[in-house]
């Protein structure tokens, strides 16, 4: 009787791991709730602005002054956004005295 047991428990326990492994067993009861991504478009004129570099200045603590709430975007959107906006301009190629354009982020 006692194999009996043993060999029900092995067969039950191999078959929870086919099923497990072919169907998925949260698949079923959790909903999916869909996706939302969203990012700022820096040609859209009410989505930067302009200003002169001051020393210490640097991009992200000038985005940071005029972003609403705080940054909602990566590091590298910034990056990606300003050079976008300044032909291709490094970040750290940044001079004082010079003026840039900078995304607003909302």
């Amino acid at each position: 009787m006692k194999r009996f047991f043993i060999t029900f428990a092995i067969l039950v326990t191999i078959y929870v791991i086919y099923i497990d492994l072919n169907e998925g067993t949260l698949s079923s009861t959790q909903k999916q709730e869909p996706s939302l991504e969203v990012q700022a478009s820096p040609e859209d004129s009410s989505n930067f602005f302009e200003q002169k570099v001051q020393s210490g200045d640097t991009v992200l603590s000038i985005v940071e002054q005029y972003s609403t709430g705080g940054i909602s975007v990566s590091l590298e959107t910034v990056v990606k956004d300003f050079q976008q906006l300044n032909d291709g301009l490094k970040p750290e190629d940044i001079q004082i005295g010079k003026t840039y354009i900078f995304p607003i982020y909302k």
